[in-house]
């Protein structure tokens, strides 16, 4: 049977056959600053404790906080960047949480693990793939827990 993977995104990334059970992955680190945060939330999030640094002081957070959204996205930068599936980051499913917020100056990592991998049943030649993957600043503080399943496929055999 031919494949019906995707053509790669990446040439050179992973096939669900690179793939297994608790392989793990860790991303390179990014620095978020003031500007960054203060940027994206008044585009997106226009919330006073994330476009006010100065007013952001007597809120619940004590000081500026990044959308959630916005550490969201880098996290999904950081984990694209550093799981280098084949056909790309395809998501299905995803549940996160923000049990720290991030403050500007965080110096950003994503580690992730492969948590179980589900073949499918009526196409024999892809998966999914669940990840849990975390957000951490440099001082191992958590700012994003993340757990998605992604689809992979079988490096094409007829290519």
């Amino acid at each position: 049977m031919s494949s019906s993977a995707p053509g790669p995104t990446r040439p050179d990334g992973l096939w669900l056959n690179d793939l297994s059970v608790g392989q793990t992955f860790r991303s390179d680190d990014y620095s978020l600053t003031e500007s960054e945060i203060v940027e994206f939330a008044s585009r997106y999030d226009p919330q006073l404790f994330h476009v006010d640094p100065e007013r952001a002081r007597d809120t619940f957070f004590g000081g500026l906080a990044s959308s959630g959204w916005l550490t969201a996205a880098v996290t999904m930068r950081l984990f694209t960047e550093s799981v280098p599936l084949a056909c790309g980051v395809i998501g299905s499913t995803i549940t996160l949480a923000w049990p720290t917020a991030t403050r500007p100056g965080d110096r950003l990592r994503a580690e992730s693990r492969i948590d179980e991998i589900t073949p499918s049943s009526s196409r024999p030649d892809r998966a999914a793939v669940l990840f849990s993957y975390r957000t951490l600043t440099a001082d191992d503080e958590i700012r994003q827990q993340t757990s998605g399943r992604v689809l992979s496929w079988n490096r094409p055999t007829d290519a």
